[in-house]
């Protein structure tokens, strides 16, 4: 508590204006290297999964949907649920967290 006065003062006569900067840039460092960067790296993961999307992978849904691809255009994937029950679903609501889609797959 005390590091965070001492830090936050006003700066005093002849005090270099860096040092009364140093506890802003300080939050921005944080923020960027704990909340930003790994949150773009994650879209980028995302983005490269998606563009890799074959025929034959088995995929969920944002709305909880487990499918197979069966068919991929542009921006739109066909897959198929059940036997011969087919959907169409924007490529931008697939997920790339898949854990244990095998298992939970017929």
């Amino acid at each position: 508590m005390n590091l965070m006065f001492v830090l936050l003062m006003q700066p005093q006569e002849g005090q270099n204006p860096l040092v009364s900067f140093l506890p802003l840039l300080l939050i921005i460092l944080v923020f960027y290297l704990f909340m930003i960067r790994p949150q773009m790296k994650r879209q980028k993961e995302l983005r490269e999964y998606r563009s890799q999307l074959r025929k034959g992978d088995r995929i969920i849904t944002t709305g909880g949907i487990y499918g197979k691809v069966n068919d991929i255009s542009d921006n739109v994937v066909t897959i198929e649920v059940e036997d011969q029950v087919k959907m169409k679903v924007d490529k931008s609501a697939i997920l790339k967290d898949p854990t244990d889609l095998s298992a939970q797959q017929r």
